[in-house]
């Protein structure tokens, strides 16, 4: 390979093409990784994990491999596209790294996760420095099939657990477009208020639940200037609706301009392979990040938090 690899990124199972027109510079792909000539200017929105200036090393065998590996940092986790008998036993000649299901609410991993794969018999691509503390991206929990009306909370677990920050008790949500309840379940259950709107009812079992309130009716009627009465300001604006992006970009431009919400979770639904320029519309936003999240499908997060107004993130 003539020109230098200075980034790959691991696309999620199945959006490899939206991850492509992101990139620019792209030398080869690799199963779901891309390799790249050059640093992207931002993080791409479609990447589940970024590897960042990897290195191509010769390898002689499985040990020497494990042994150039171990050099360079302890702990690694597998990205197998070829070879992949070869790939496991290098892999397991590697200090062994525990990643259980984790319970919510979660820590982030505390050791640096380096990412590596086998290019070829004799060569594999390495990088310590990796943007998801988890292996290939992949954030699994311990999910609760009883009690949530659908699966949608463990795209809230994934990302309050990435951002390291949850509402608490004494905090004020919103969760707009919030039938059957997934998310509303999730927040009641750490110990917020949450009021909880939406044309459909929620399921029975949320709507019960100690500081939920469930207003029927348009998600998007809901303006800044009308808050309960009790209510100066939201904690958090929460929404996983169904709706086009620039419908969602407007209404929550409302929320953000009048000062009155502190931090926005919110999902960015896509329909059929049209261009995501709304995602950047989101992200531009000051003290905004958009990610695709394991636990998404063809859609994107976007996070607004008031604590990144002093520690901005990368977008």
């Amino acid at each position: 390979m003539n020109a230098k690899i200075k980034s790959a990124f691991l696309a999620p199972d199945g959006f490899q093409d939206q991850l492509l027109k992101e990139l620019d510079g792209v030398l080869s792909c690799h199963g779901r990784l891309i390799l790249t000539d050059r640093h992207p200017r931002k993080s791409p929105f479609w990447a589940q994990n970024s590897w960042q200036n990897p290195s191509l090393i010769p390898i002689q065998s499985i040990s020497d491999a494990a042994k150039k590996l171990k050099a360079l940092q302890r702990n690694w986790s597998l990205y197998s596209c070829q070879l992949h008998r070869r790939a496991q036993l290098i892999q397991e000649q590697l200090p062994h790294v525990s990643f259980n299901p984790l319970g919510f609410p979660a820590s982030l991993p505390g050791s640096p996760l380096g990412s590596w794969t086998l290019l070829d018999r004799d060569t594999l691509l390495a990088a310590s420095d990796c943007s998801s503390a988890f292996p290939n991206g992949e954030v699994h929990f311990l999910e609760d099939k009883i009690n949530p009306p659908n699966r949608a909370y463990l795209k809230l677990w994934e990302a309050l657990t990435l951002i390291q920050e949850y509402p608490c008790r004494g905090q004020f949500c919103m969760d707009v477009g919030s039938s059957p309840g997934g998310w509303s379940w999730v927040l009641a259950r750490l110990g917020a208020e949450v009021l909880s709107v939406d044309r459909s009812l929620l399921d029975e079992r949320v709507a019960k639940m100690q500081g939920v309130h469930f207003q029927k009716g348009d998600a998007f009627s809901l303006k800044p200037g009308e808050l309960p009465e009790s209510r100066e300001n939201i904690d958090w604006l929460f929404s996983d609706l169904a709706c086009y992006p620039e419908k969602l970009f407007d209404w929550v431009m409302m929320w953000v301009e009048s000062g009155l919400c502190d931090n926005f979770i919110c999902t960015l639904k896509f329909q059929g392979d049209g261009d995501y320029f709304m995602a950047q519309k989101f992200a531009d936003i000051p003290n905004s990040r958009v990610l695709h999240l394991y636990n998404n499908k063809h859609e994107l997060t976007w996070m607004k938090l008031k604590t990144w107004e002093s520690s901005p993130v990368q977008s």
